[in-house]
């Protein structure tokens, strides 16, 4: 036992210095008698105070401190016992300004030992609602409990608008070998500024934001904010009751691609973004026009450098603040559930920027981020990449893709650049990547995680999907993981974009010459579950707005960019739309300015936006165009070698394979009358769309409604169709019922 229970001098100032990983073990009160004669040490560490008082520590009513160093350590010992609650205390700092409060130091740990083991092993799937700054009543007293995780760090604190940002005075306990640190602070509640203040092993102090954060200031500034997420009241549950019955693979998806700052603007008010619930108010009720069944945002938490789009994380469990507080992205979600639109994310588990706040060297050691820069350094966006064989970094990406689903009601995720997560040697030379255990290419611990997190998510969220951005020839994206696959629902086609619009900017007079690039697709459209993306990607960086690729003049760019429209739509696989392409905005997209909605005054523009309406109703509403995107049978190519007129046709088919729709396409300005293609039925064909007509700004060049085919078999088919396919143009066609 301690002379008298005072601290040592050597141990006093190893508490001064932050070299005491459990500060409980020391400060708060701690018995020091045994016998008939209990007595109680009272140790305080308040920098800055001038006097502090126990109010009702040990049962002697209040009591006085005395101030053993200047630098703002109190300790007294006495006769008593140590009290079963937490206690207050008052401290008075100069200009006799007063304070009353429970002493963080009087309180039991909230973690338990089965947390911090599910964390290390990876497999705390809702570490969300334990880790970073969790707004709780605890021993009785409401307050926020402060937890991450932090392994080599010497001394961690929580610093904030509640303590002067004075590290010194809320230290957290280490948890031992689980390298997570916590402590609960009493009377801190939401909307309280805070950051953990970290001293590394070389003695380097460091500030960050909380990994774990649910809210962030608005950029430049970096705290974060404790926030409660669980006040909002969800209304959509007939929704989610649904799509967890819901087979993605046989429902339509034309899906509105948004970046929520730049879509629309308050030009009247400095240009400024709309908020959360303004897009609630105006973003929904355009996409529903449209006809559009789903919006998938850009990245949505929290990021400090606009351009990045959203791309370069900073608060991976933070909406960003942007256009407004958490609750009122959930408005907005809940708001498209009940409007009957589902809501798809961006997410970026691929890489995280090294701003020094965030993630980057943590706790002064590699902690998220690989330490050799040939596996943890993106040289492509100079950033940093996940160490995914971590356990808890593992843990920190699965669980943040169920919080968006959890606490935000997402109905999908799209997951950014899973090509440069699988392949070790991604846009690297030869010599600047590391090869894996067995001297191969591939990511293992990336893939493994992929697979855990798509498993996870099929298992907690049914009728979710996600989404693999993902640009290579990888085997089995979207095959299930117990079949050896990745697990992803659907995969982007980028080789489909890249050709499409390769062919589409090629002049009309070359086209015969590129019709590979047009019908290549089709060789491997069936080998994963594709989605058909025109995307941001496409319309940034000097590519110019997909109006501005198309050849000729103004008449044939919006013809052009129609006959795209309806090829896509026609081809078998869902639709990706990104915005002001519906109406043919003119200017390569700008994330820091709104969409052209002006251009909608002129009449070319309008009929392009019609065109788009009219095929999200002609998807929507006939199965053939969504019910076997992924089977061959839903596809047939009626004839794709007639590259002399440039012109292809098929059919797509739905589950009833007697329910079709022919299509035809002409990709010259030069209209083809007479032009004869195959048919499996006989009968009359109704014209269900024609991109040249004059609603959609075309020239009306074609026949009229309908088309009875002949008995002359043609292209394989035993009847035909005598066509007058309009100059870039595009037809869609269907038997009548009643033949």
């Amino acid at each position: 036992m301690r002379e008298k229970g005072r601290l040592r001098p050597e141990e006093l100032e190893a508490l001064l210095n932050g070299e005491v990983a459990d500060p409980f073990v020391w400060l708060g009160i701690h018995d020091v008698r045994s016998g008939s004669d209990p007595a109680v040490v009272i140790r305080v560490l308040m920098p800055g105070a001038a006097k502090v008082t126990v109010l009702d520590g040990c049962g002697a009513g209040s009591m006085d401190i005395p101030m053993r160093d200047e630098r703002g350590f109190f300790e007294l010992v006495t006769p008593g016992s140590q009290p079963p609650n937490p206690y207050r205390i008052r401290a008075v700092f100069p200009g006799k300004i007063e304070s009353t409060f429970y002493d963080a130091y009087s309180f039991w740990p909230v973690l338990t030992e089965y947390d911090l083991y599910l964390f290390n092993e990876g497999k705390h799937h809702e570490i969300y609602k334990t880790l970073g700054a969790q707004v709780m009543e605890h021993q009785g007293i409401e307050g926020t409990l402060f937890a991450i995780w932090a392994p080599t760090a010497r001394r961690v604190s929580v610093v904030g608008d509640f303590n002067q940002w004075d590290g010194r005075r809320l230290r957290l306990r280490s948890r031992g070998s689980s390298g997570v640190w916590e402590l609960f602070v009493p009377h801190v509640h939401s909307g309280a500024l805070y950051k953990f203040e970290v001293l590394t092993t070389d003695n380097v102090l460091l500030l960050k934001s909380d990994p774990y954060g649910f809210r962030f200031e608005q950029r430049p500034k970096t705290a974060s904010v404790v926030h409660d997420l669980g006040g909002f009241v969800w209304s959509d549950q007939a929704w989610i009751e649904k799509r967890s019955r819901t087979r993605a693979l046989v429902k339509p998806m034309a899906i509105y691609e948004v970046h929520a700052g730049s879509w629309r603007r308050r030009a009247e008010e400095g240009g400024r973004w709309l908020s959360y619930r303004e897009l609630a108010d105006e973003l929904i009720p355009y996409v529903k026009d449209m006809g559009f069944t789903h919006i998938q945002f850009m990245p949505l938490a929290e990021h400090p450098f606009d351009g990045s789009w959203g791309y370069q994380v900073t608060g991976y469990y933070g909406a960003t603040s942007r256009f407004g507080p958490p609750e009122d992205l959930m408005f907005l979600v809940d708001a498209c559930h009940r409007a009957e639109l589902g809501v798809l994310l961006d997410w970026v588990p691929a890489h995280f920027p090294k701003d020094p706040h965030a993630l980057e060297f943590f706790d002064g050691s590699h902690l998220y981020e690989h330490a050799d820069p040939r596996k943890g350094h993106h040289r492509d966006w100079d950033t940093l990449i996940f160490n995914y064989g971590r356990n808890e970094v593992k843990n920190f990406l699965v669980a943040n893709a169920l919080f968006w689903l959890d606490r935000f009601h997402f109905d999908g995720l799209r997951v950014d650049a899973v090509a440069s997560m699988l392949y070790l040697d991604y846009s690297r030379s030869e010599g600047d990547w590391i090869p894996n255990r067995y001297g191969g290419r591939e990511n293992l611990e990336a893939i493994d995680f992929l697979k855990e997190f798509n498993t996870l998510v099929c298992e907690r969220f049914p009728g979710v999907v996600t989404v693999a951005e993902e640009s290579t020839a990888w085997p089995g994206v979207t095959r299930p993981v117990h079949l050896g696959g990745l697990g992803f629902l659907f995969k982007w086609n980028m080789g489909w974009m890249h050709d499409m619009l390769r062919f589409m900017q090629t002049d009309p007079i070359f086209r015969r010459y590129h019709m590979n690039n047009l019908t290549f697709a089709l060789l491997y459209a069936f080998h994963e579950n594709f989605m058909l993306p025109l995307s941001h990607d496409e319309v940034v960086h000097g590519k110019s707005s997909l109006l501005q690729k198309m050849p000729g003049d103004d008449w044939q760019k919006f013809a052009n960019l129609r006959l795209l429209f309806g090829y896509m739509y026609a081809e078998p696989g869902k639709k990706i739309l990104f915005m002001g392409g519906e109406f043919g905005q003119r200017k390569e997209w700008d994330h820091d300015g709104a969409l052209e909605w002006g251009l909608l005054q002129y009449e070319s523009h309008r009929g392009l936006q019609r065109f788009v309406r009219e095929l999200n109703r002609l998807y929507v509403a006939e199965p053939a165009l969504h019910q076997r995107d992924f089977e061959p049978a839903g596809f047939e190519w009626i004839d794709f070698k007639d590259a002399d007129a440039t012109v292809v046709a098929f059919i797509r088919r739905a589950l009833d394979p007697e329910e079709m729709l022919l299509f035809a396409f002409n990709f010259t300005p030069v209209p083809r009358t007479g032009y004869r293609i195959g048919a499996p039925k006989p009968g009359h064909y109704r014209i269900l769309v024609d991109s040249d007509d004059r609603r959609f700004g075309g020239s009306g060049y074609a026949q009229g409604t309908e088309v009875c085919a002949d008995a002359l078999p043609w292209h394989g088919q035993p009847y035909s169709l005598d066509l007058t396919l309009p100059p870039l143009g595009m037809l869609a066609l269907k038997p009548r019922c009643e033949d």
